[in-house]
């Protein structure tokens, strides 16, 4: 899983007198950091045997990630004009939302963060923060990435789901899956059309949970193994795919720390043009 403690705890004692708006950074990232652990634990083996619907995953949360918090407030630093209790139950609060946050462009590449903001809007169920936390999953923001069966850029659709979804959002003339804005719509499709089914699925009592939980099940093995589980799966690549993207919400809602670093963006190939 893809999760950062920040590079600026030691910003957290400047002069032994009053805590920085670092600390306060400092203190948000760490917390960030033990929701991720405390997902990632959740969704091994253990989780499953004990049920497969995620609301029993995402309802223990809480709960196991107490002692963490409280040691992150007790020694990560903190104060300032931020408090650290609050910050806390945001960043629990973001990992255990719908995701529909207000994105923090800063935490994603330059550029992007008016097309994550666009895909947000594709459907009601999906906001910005599950798209850029499901690319960050996907590829690190990598658009030069090619997956094990074709996936190609920061999306990592599967090539026959980029060919249903995928168009020229951004009018170059080329529908690309290492385009960034291309693949950010496709992306966008693709787990709505999966929104609109895990909701039948519900409405037509053929599974229990949450529909975003459902929704990213589904995008991790697929609609089919939703619908026989009756709600989340208890597979290993089901869960993990489900902690792995909540992990990020506190960080894409600008709770989990200062910007990161962005692998360069796709530019176009020397024979796109064709001549």
């Amino acid at each position: 899983m893809v999760s950062s403690l920040g590079g600026d705890m030691a910003a957290s004692d400047n002069d032994g007198t009053e805590p920085t708006q670092g600390s306060n950074r400092s203190s948000a990232a760490l917390i960030g950091a033990a929701v991720a652990a405390g997902l990632s634990c959740l969704a091994t083996p253990v989780a499953g045997v004990v049920g497969a619907a995620a609301v029993f995953v995402i309802g223990a949360l809480g709960v196991l990630l107490a002692p963490l918090v409280a040691l992150i407030l007790l020694f990560g630093g903190g104060g300032g004009s931020a408090d650290p209790v609050s910050v806390a139950d945001d960043s629990l609060a973001a990992a255990q939302g719908d995701g529909k946050g207000t994105l923090d462009p800063d935490q994603v590449p330059e550029g992007l963060a008016d097309s994550i903001e666009d895909a947000g809007k594709t459907c009601t169920q999906i906001g910005p923060v599950v798209i850029a936390a499901q690319i960050e999953v996907a590829s690190g923001w990598d658009p030069a990435k090619v997956g094990p069966n074709g996936e190609k850029g920061i999306s990592q659709l599967p090539p026959e789901v980029f060919t249903r979804y995928g168009e020229d959002t951004d009018d170059d003339g080329d529908t690309d899956a290492v385009d960034e804005e291309d693949s950010i719509a496709a992306q966008a499709k693709h787990v709505c059309a999966l929104a609109g089914q895990a909701q039948a699925l519900l409405d037509n009592g053929e599974a229990i949970g949450e529909v975003l939980d459902l929704t990213l099940a589904a995008y991790a093995v697929g609609i089919d193994e939703v619908r026989r589980a009756g709600g989340v799966p208890s597979t290993n690549a089901a869960q993990l795919y489900l902690a792995q993207v909540r992990s990020l919400f506190a960080k894409y809602q600008g709770l989990g720390g200062p910007p990161p670093s962005f692998p360069p963006t796709a530019s176009p190939s020397p024979d796109a043009s064709g001549d």
